[in-house]
């Protein structure tokens, strides 16, 4: 009698917390980074405003990272928890990947996806069925699927949305585009806590306003690193080549 043989399950990835996957890594959390992190913790919403290369990001992501560990909310059937809004369609496949980087760094099973005028056919029409745990997409998509009949179940257990290089978008149309989508996404579900990125701000106050809505609380957490700069001038060996 033969007997069929049965396929292995599927072993889902050990969880490790951000702080020992950081120290994996050689890293230490900056102080704006835990104090983000903090702050999502505690339900709130805000501005980070900190120099290029500095981990906005990871400060941005992490929070609700540590809370789905918390909560178990680990697996790919988990739904849509992040919505990453970027002006820069161009950037979106790297920021995906860094969000990917950073599930898989701490074994969080959460698909990170795109949406944007580039994505493929056939990821649209998987997302038109079921949105993955982690979007990055851009203002006008993100319009789009405010448009669908389902739209308010869609996003019914969004915990965060990112606007990222906020500045790009402010006192723009596409800025009051994506304010006029976050005010909808906030309507549907008043908890959702909006962090917005940025290295570029002038009047901060005022950045915060914009984004959160006008009255609404939150915080502005400035990375203020020292960061070394150098200026090397580099001359050709025959000048006169050049006007």
């Amino acid at each position: 009698m033969s007997r069929t043989a049965r396929r292995p399950k599927s072993v889902a990835p050990k969880l490790t917390s951000v702080h020992d996957w950081f120290a994996q890594r050689g890293w230490s959390a900056f102080p704006f980074q835990r104090h983000v992190w903090a702050a999502y913790a505690n339900g709130e919403s805000g501005l980070i405003h900190a120099p290029t290369g500095t981990g906005k990001t990871l400060a941005a992501f992490l929070g609700p990272v540590m809370e789905a560990q918390e909560e178990g909310a680990v697996g790919k059937s988990t739904p849509l928890r992040v919505l990453w809004i970027t002006p820069l369609r161009a950037l979106a496949a790297d920021t995906a990947a860094s969000l990917q980087d950073a599930c898989d760094g701490v074994g969080l099973d959460w698909k990170v996806e795109t949406r944007t005028g580039d994505t493929k056919a056939s990821v649209r029409a998987r997302q038109r069925d079921r949105l993955p745990p982690v979007l990055v997409t851009t203002p006008e998509s993100l319009t789009l699927f405010l448009t669908r009949e389902d739209g308010r179940d869609r996003f019914q257990e969004l915990r965060l949305i990112v606007v990222d290089e906020w500045h790009e978008l402010l006192s723009s149309k596409r800025g009051v585009q994506t304010e006029l989508a976050l005010a909808r996404l906030r309507k549907w579900n008043p908890r959702l806590r909006t962090w917005g990125l940025s290295a570029t701000l002038g009047n901060l106050d005022a950045a915060r306003e914009a984004l959160l809505g006008v009255g609404a609380a939150g915080t502005i957490v400035c990375g203020e690193l020292p960061k070394r700069t150098i200026i090397d001038s580099i001359l050709p060996k025959e000048v006169n080549r050049f006007p």
